[in-house]
């Protein structure tokens, strides 16, 4: 044993004891012990612990959130929904346009539908109603996924939670609505039977026409009992279901192909489920609703504001259908009552009480509609819809089904100016371009079939500038012009002025010049708007306020955007004032405001439109024809104990008689016009002009602006082309006679469509002779003598169908 003394806290160490191994060993099996430690995008990925850990924890979320929803959700009442109030409708100042009455309904037992028409309804809306659970959660996901993505909003919702969400809850679409609704469902199915809640959605469900239930709905459209309702009255009843105003086609005949296609699918879904045989389902014809009956306290223009209003609220999004009809709302619109007013007065004044259908049969056929817009606001301050809306259910202000005619044809001036186009020979257009006015001119570079359009009466103008052809509404002028132009840009600028880009008969071709397009009134109060903004174009509103309960409803906000440069619009402005002060349009000039508009005709002289507007004002007029039995378009040729109805008679008179009570008491205020290249001062009769001056807008004794005109241009040396200047050729008479006498045209290739750049020699000299005041082809020699709106007539006014005009 070793002497030397210890170290304290040491102890011997055993000599026979074994000593450690090799040094490297004890560090191998840590290493074998350690898990490798995960690197780069592999720690990103949970380990396979913790992917079970969360879906269980989701699992019992879920598992927890389901039996906690299921027992605090509990079935309540019957919501205000199931005995729905009035909605009031209220001017701009405050006062009541409308309430709209007493909500129609009468409920019915299931044994009083017939087994058809409940299969019908299932087959529109819930075909595994009776083998489906209460709730359909992959249809839910399926549904928010369809609208997330952009197909559609849908609602996924089973037949038991509809009839949840229209008897005990509300239409909201909230997630907290949605919460309850799942649960209400649930307990419901198990507190009653698939044919009591099938009963209870037929009589809480929203057929449009204020009708609520199946038996009210049998009633409004087709006025029998729904124990009488056959197979294919019940698939339409059916239809109505899935958007009950828009696919009522008494109201909205141009909504009819979308509504008979919706019928035709309910018809199929039950051939599919083997509830209507093939042959049963071959013979089924399409079951046409009858004309609506609304209630009284609708009748004169109420029941047209309310619809109007309606749309508007369900159109934009601020209430759907089913919310609003449930009644409580206050709303405020955006009607002026002594504008309104004033507008009534204009077309009894001018129309209605001249009519007398015991003594003219075609008298019986005419309706009025007319829109007036605050060009400033977008505002609807006043709107006629019809006669009255219990005797004429549909609005003639907002309905899209008659041509507009050449109330059209400013767009294609104002797209002209806008793309700064070029005729065919390559000359830009401007308001004194000169084209050729030959009737049956066939439209020179359109590729389709040969399109060569009549001008009214088979008149030929020959060289004709384009504030001329306006004036006259010249067809073989701007059918040629929406050619240079391109038809697809006088579509989009029609778009972006304000119609619709889903308006029937909107055909980027040549005709589209010549108004074929059946926009309403309303979109083209819009449009007409646009171009008196200065090209600025916001959508119109006819709503200022909606409150339930005292409680604001967000509304829209109103955005504005320049449609088209103002250069533009002020041209078009310009040239319109032109068919006033001395066109088609002179009866308005009654209004004693500075105004600009155009007149149109529709094909068959179906409709009469004007449509106008002053600084402050925009609105338009249309007097259509329509057999008040069979609903079918007819002509107007001697209606009012007239040979016909244009544009520049009733509806520019109205239009003027309107205009002028609206704004009485208001500062006469003038277009503000800067003055672009080519743009001619209006005139209000061709005349000598004094340089530099003014021409007095008729009936306001105030002067237009003046408007500096640059000089035509021509290339160097060349003659000014007056008459018996070296060069000119020998003065050309024009259709007015020699009294129209233009000089300088003796070479007129260069007229648009006829022939080379030598030409415009021709041009410059016409331009030259309308613009210095001198008489005008066509005139006859006649200073301020008003003509007659182009349109479909023979000799001596009588019918001649040739299109819109």
């Amino acid at each position: 044993m070793s002497e030397e003394p210890q170290r304290p806290g040491w102890s011997a160490r055993d000599a026979t004891a074994p000593g450690p191994g090799p040094g490297p060993e004890p560090e191998r099996k840590r290493s074998r012990a350690r898990r490798p430690r995960r690197t780069g995008w592999r720690r990103l990925v949970p380990t396979w612990r913790m992917a079970l850990g969360g879906v269980l924890l989701l699992a019992l979320l879920l598992i927890g959130g389901f039996a906690a929803g299921y027992a605090l959700v509990h079935i309540p009442s019957a919501n205000a929904a199931a005995t729905a109030q009035s909605n009031v409708y209220l001017y701009e100042d405050g006062s009541q346009i409308a309430r709209d009455g007493e909500i129609n309904r009468e409920n019915v037992d299931l044994a009083r539908v017939p087994l058809t028409v409940q299969r019908a309804v299932l087959a529109a809306e819930d075909r595994d109603f009776h083998s489906e659970r209460a709730v359909d959660p992959q249809a839910m996901v399926r549904a928010a996924w369809n609208t997330l993505t952009g197909k559609g909003k849908q609602s996924g919702s089973t037949i038991t939670q509809q009839y949840v969400k229209n008897y005990y809850l509300g239409q909201e679409q909230t997630i907290s609505r949605k919460w309850k609704e799942f649960f209400i469902s649930i307990k419901l199915s198990r507190e009653q039977s698939k044919s009591e809640i099938l009963q209870g959605y037929l009589n809480t469900s929203y057929f449009g026409r204020n009708a609520y239930g199946i038996q009210a709905a049998s009633q409004a459209y087709y006025g029998k009992d729904v124990a009488e309702t056959d197979t294919a009255e019940g698939a339409y009843l059916a239809t109505l279901l899935n958007a009950p105003n828009a696919y009522d086609t008494a109201t909205h005949p141009e909504n009819r192909s979308a509504a008979v296609a919706r019928w035709n699918y309910t018809l199929d879904g039950m051939v599919k489920q083997k509830w209507l045989t093939p042959a049963e389902r071959a013979n089924l014809v399409f079951p046409e609703p009858r004309r609506a009956k609304p209630a009284n306290g609708l009748s004169g223009q109420r029941g047209y504001v309310v619809q109007a209003v309606e749309e508007y609220l369900t159109a934009h999004r601020v209430l759907d259908e089913n919310t609003l009809a449930a009644g409580g709302y206050r709303i405020t619109t955006t009607l002026e009552r002594a504008k309104q007013d004033a507008f009534v007065r204009a077309v009894d004044d001018q129309v209605m009480d001249q009519v007398d259908g015991e003594a003219r049969p075609a008298d019986r056929n005419v309706r009025v509609g007319g829109v007036s817009i605050d060009p400033a606001t977008g505002e609807v301050v006043a709107m006629y819809g019809g006669v009255d809306y219990t005797r004429q259910y549909v609005n003639n202000a907002t309905r899209r089904d008659y041509q507009v005619g050449s109330t059209f044809k400013p767009f294609v001036l104002a797209a002209a100016i806008e793309h700064g186009s070029r005729t065919q020979d390559g000359r830009p257009i401007t308001p004194y371009t000169v084209y050729d006015g030959t009737d049956k001119r066939p439209v020179q570079g359109w590729s389709g079939k040969r399109y060569a359009p009549e001008n009214e009466d088979g008149t030929s103008y020959g060289p004709i500038t384009v504030t001329e052809a306006t004036d006259k509404s010249v067809n073989a002028v701007y059918a040629q012009m929406a050619m240079d132009v391109g038809p697809a840009r006088v579509r989009q600028t029609a778009i972006g002025l304000g119609l619709p880009a889903s308006t029937p008969d909107l055909t980027a071709s040549p005709s589209i010049a010549l108004g074929p397009a059946t926009a309403s009134v309303l979109d083209m109060a819009e449009a007409y708007a646009t171009l008196a903004n200065h090209g600025r174009h916001g959508t119109y509103t006819m709503v200022a306020e909606v409150t339930k309960d005292g409680q604001p409803v967000p509304l829209p906000e109103r955005r504005t955007r320049q449609a088209i440069s103002r250069e533009a619009a002020d041209t078009t402005t310009a040239v319109l004032q032109s068919v006033v002060a001395g066109g088609t349009g002179t009866a308005a000039q009654s209004a004693g405001r500075p105004a600009a508009g155009k007149t149109g005709t529709a094909e068959e002289d179906r409709a009469a439109w004007f449509a106008g507007y002053t600084p402050r004002l925009a609105t338009v007029v249309a007097v259509m024809g329509q057999d008040p039995d069979t609903g079918a378009q007819k002509p107007l040729y001697g209606a009012l104990g007239l040979p016909r109805i244009n544009g520049g008679g009733a509806p520019a008179r109205i239009w003027g008689q309107y205009t002028g009570t609206a704004l009485a008491g208001s500062e006469i205020v003038e277009f503000e016009l800067p003055a672009p290249a080519g743009v001619p001062e209006p005139m209000a009769s061709p005349g000598p002009a004094s340089p530099g001056g003014t021409a007095p807008v008729p009936g306001s004794g105030r002067p237009l602006p003046a408007m500096t005109l640059p000089a035509p241009q021509r290339t160097p040396g060349e003659s000014p082309g007056g008459p018996g200047e070296p060069g000119a050729g020998p003065p050309v008479p024009g259709p007015g006679g020699p009294g129209a006498a233009i000089g300088g045209l003796g070479d007129i290739a260069g007229v648009d469509g006829i022939g080379g750049a030598e030409g415009t020699e021709g041009a410059d000299a016409l331009g030259d002779a309308v613009l210095n005041g001198l008489p005008e082809p066509g005139d006859g020699g006649a200073p301020g003598a008003p003509r007659e709106e182009p349109g479909p007539t023979g000799p001596e006014g009588s019918p001649q169908a040739t299109g819109p005009q």
